[in-house]
């Protein structure tokens, strides 16, 4: 955590409300979202119990697994999920937009542009918490190797017509959720986190109503209490009054109300199985119903708690302005989405269970980038971003004092104008560093000349003859930059690419915009060292050829 991170924790332990931990909201919220909020079996991850999905705040929709062991239970809830969510996904496919991308020329191997269609949107996801997005992971990876009736008409236990469809759109959903900035899935609980900072751990923060509770607390309760209170607080049947965000019940749960009424519908089962005549069938019919339903109240008495939770964490989020960078990394998530979607269309295998060398090598590039990216970007768009990144030295601020017309050496000399910029901010700098400022939405890069002189008194001075001590301005730097681009190509400088005397400004030490890292082999042209092509066969090693030396 950096230093102004620890300090506003320490703000909101003192006051007892998490601060802000930015001015502008840094991830795209969609005007109709798709909130999502599962409930998994205790013990078996991968055996759903229930669900909370919709649009619409006041009308959700309740899916339920009354026994979660049986298969066929499972299969109709993913096929009622897949017939929620696909539609939602659909519903963004067709309106699309002209969009110009590069790609290489297969004849010549140049980079051409060429014009695409681009969905004009894309869907967005909303769980409750990391552990919801991992589950999410989970169902797509279940699911999209399943092979329905008409796919194999053998297969021993076919899936719902548009199940594997569905765990295709969650698998991607998933590994979108990997690349920083992304927002096509999103866990509230870390969008939350990211833009207040709480006086508790960041993994409590993974509790959305103690998170909340920081955040927003209630009249004459500071937020460690109303958090103490989410997190521990139970009724008299002992059940706690702030349920977890999930997918995860309680244990207390668990044993007391949902054993008994699984054991009630599957003993209903059992004698609605043994019936012998209609009227009969008809009496344990209405048993299993009243079974099932008692099992559907609880599930939702669970969910409905952290749905409610969640669209109030939607509002907290909403309030804040939207960050300049914000619209741009949307973009990139649309044209995954666009991706995808010609990937489906076309008939594409599903992604494969283990990615070869070469596309796992290039995820790690991009998320390594998009890291990057995403961390100039904040602290660009934000000026509370920029204090910390300030604080740490990988940045400085202050007002120009002086700016003086030099120019390059050579036989067409180019404008190099040397500005002197006061800061009270400590960066490291070293010798020709590279310090970079936002002119018009584009990095003009400068290179770090000297220190004029330390001005004041006290430690840290950087040495000099003293020369521009200002009494008035103890404890700041005069900061000698050149300038090196972004002027135009005249010999004078274009107006407004050159800082004024009295312009306040705002240099980095890390760059705006990431480089693309060394081209990569096509994954057909995978070394052997690395396993060789996608899809080879895995031949058993042969022994190496007896030679001459090989014999007595």
């Amino acid at each position: 955590m950096s230093l102004i991170g620890t300090l506003a924790r320490l703000e909101a332990v003192r006051s007892g409300r998490a601060q802000p931990a930015a001015t502008v909201r840094h991830r795209h919220l969609s005007e109709r979202p798709l909130v999502l909020v599962p409930l998994t079996t205790a013990g078996e991850a991968g055996a759903p119990l229930g669900a909370l999905v919709g649009t619409d705040r006041d009308t959700p929709r309740l899916l339920v697994v009354p026994q979660p062991r049986d298969r066929d239970l499972r299969f109709a809830f993913l096929a009622a999920l897949a017939d929620i969510v696909l539609p939602y996904v659909d519903g963004y496919a067709e309106a699309v937009e002209a969009a110009e991308r590069t790609e290489t020329d297969p004849e010549t191997g140049k980079r051409v542009k060429v014009e695409v269609e681009l969905c004009a949107d894309a869907p967005q996801l909303i769980v409750p918490s990391r552990a919801g997005i991992d589950f999410v992971r989970l169902l797509g990876r279940s699911m999209r190797f399943r092979r329905t009736a008409e796919q194999d008409p053998e297969a021993p236990y076919p899936a719902p017509p548009r199940v594997p469809l569905l765990g295709r759109w969650l698998t991607h959903f998933g590994e979108r959720a990997r690349v920083p900035g992304s927002s096509l899935l999103l866990a509230v609980t870390e969008v939350l986190a990211r833009h207040w900072t709480t006086g508790q751990s960041s993994l409590e923060d993974q509790h959305l109503g103690a998170l909340l509770a920081w955040i927003d607390p209630p009249e004459g309760i500071s937020g460690a209490g109303a958090a103490l209170r989410a997190e521990l607080a139970r009724d008299a049947d002992g059940q706690l009054l702030c349920p977890p965000a999930g997918p995860a019940t309680d244990p207390a749960f668990d044993n007391k109300l949902l054993a008994p009424a699984i054991e009630r519908y599957d003993r209903a089962r059992a004698r609605l199985a043994a019936a012998e005549d209609g009227v009969e069938a008809d009496d344990r019919f209405g048993e299993l119903s009243a079974a099932e339903g008692q099992i559907r109240a609880l599930v939702e008495s669970r969910m409905r708690p952290t749905w409610d939770a969640v669209w109030r964490g939607l509002d907290l989020l909403r309030a804040l302005p939207e960050g300049a960078h914000v619209a741009e990394r949307w973009t990139r998530d649309r044209w995954s989405f666009t991706g995808h979607r010609d990937r489906v269309a076309a008939g594409e295998p599903p992604q494969p269970r283990r990615d070869d060398a070469v596309t796992a090598a290039n995820k790690l590039a991009t998320r390594e980038r998009e890291q990057s990216r995403l961390d100039a970007q904040e602290a660009l768009d934000d000026p509370l971003v920029m204090a910390g990144r300030r604080l740490a030295g990988e940045a400085f601020a202050g007002e120009v004092t002086d700016v003086v017309m030099a120019y390059s050496e050579g036989k067409r000399p180019s404008p190099r104008p040397l500005v002197t910029v006061r800061t009270e901010d400590r960066p490291h700098l070293g010798e020709r560093a590279k310090v970079y400022r936002s002119l018009g939405g584009k990095p003009q890069a400068a290179e770090f000349v000297g220190y004029e002189g330390w001005i004041g008194e006290g430690p840290g001075g950087h040495g000099g003859n003293g020369a521009g001590r200002d009494p008035g301005g103890a404890g700041a730097d005069l900061v000698v930059l050149r300038i090196v681009d972004k002027m135009g190509r005249g010999r004078e400088p274009e107006a407004g690419s050159v800082p004024e005397k009295g312009d306040r400004v705002c240099f980095t030490l890390f760059e705006h915009e990431q480089r693309g890292g060394a081209k990569l082999p096509e994954p057909e042209e995978t070394p052997w060292t690395h396993g060789g092509p996608p899809g080879e066969a895995d031949a058993p090693p042969q022994p190496d050829p007896v030679t001459e030396e090989d014999v007595l």
